[in-house]
């Protein structure tokens, strides 16, 4: 689980309650986020670790860890790539922790040259395999949404020629459904060694309103594991068929059910569907 999708938790208490619920690892998130007061995936999320400060941090986050009987699967950065400083002290981090990879963040559309953005990224994932392989460790980015990799096709010419022990990438069907959807089978033999790491989530498109000219207003919403589009047995047997045995992190972000039991109910189900051979 990424306790991106803990919030209620406090890290003491997320580690209690995957460990119950059959979890074999942790996700850490780690990034300063605003505290307004309220508890959110986003905001005042209690199973988060600040940046700042998060040396000093690392002997209780591996402590945690290891008194619960689970593995720290990644670390869930939110640094960008060209945040240099930021970078080094989270791969730092990870090769501490024994976590092994650590997602880092790459630009997001904001206006500025697509081209621009690419090139100048290429550039820092290129500074950041290096210091990934430094630390010993291995830098994801991630397919999302709004960014200059939405796609298995994008990530792959991002990434290609660098080096797929120091840098690899996260497929996340979920993010995929607003942006980047690519056949999963394709998607999987196109990245071949890039593939690194996985999330799962789902979304659904909902009708939220009509324009001006009366045509329909669709909007992706976070939906629960089996209610959204994606149709997540098809996900395994796919990643099944491409041979992945790597890490499978799930990331729930809607709130039709209480966290513990939605957590229980995730962990069951992914569960059950990696075990089916037949799926």
């Amino acid at each position: 689980m990424f306790t991106a999708s803990t919030p209620d938790w406090t890290p003491a208490e997320t580690v209690q309650q995957l460990a119950a619920a059959g979890a074999d690892g942790i996700e850490w998130r780690v990034t300063d986020q605003v505290d307004d007061g309220t508890v959110g995936f986003w905001a005042g999320n209690r199973a988060t670790w600040p940046l700042t400060g998060l040396e000093k941090r690392l002997p209780e986050m591996a402590r945690l860890v290891r008194d619960a009987g689970l593995a720290c699967s990644a670390i869930g950065g939110y640094a960008r790539c060209y945040e240099h400083e930021d970078v080094e002290r989270l791969l730092a981090a990870t090769a501490s922790l024994g976590a092994e990879r650590v997602r880092v963040m790459v630009p997001a559309l904001n206006g500025t040259s697509y081209p621009a953005l690419f090139d100048a990224a290429r550039k820092d994932l290129a500074w950041v395999a290096e210091r990934a392989a430094v630390h010993g460790v291995k830098a994801l980015v991630e397919l999302h949404h709004r960014t200059i990799c939405a796609s298995a096709s994008s990530a792959l010419r991002l990434l290609d020629g660098l080096d797929p022990d120091r840098v690899g990438v996260i497929h996340d069907a979920g993010n995929l459904l607003i942006e980047g959807q690519e056949d999963y089978r394709s998607a999987f033999e196109l990245l071949g060694p890039y593939l690194a790491h996985v999330h799962v989530k789902n979304v659904a498109w909902r009708e939220t309103g009509r324009r001006a000219d009366g045509s329909a207003v669709w909007s992706a919403q976070w939906a629960p594991l089996r209610d959204g589009v994606a149709d997540i047995g098809a996900y395994f047997a796919a990643l099944r068929a491409h041979g992945y045995d790597g890490w499978v992190t799930l990331e729930d972000f809607s709130t039709a059910l209480p966290l513990a039991e939605r957590t229980r109910d995730n962990l069951a189900y992914v569960r059950a569907l990696a075990a089916d051979k037949a799926g």
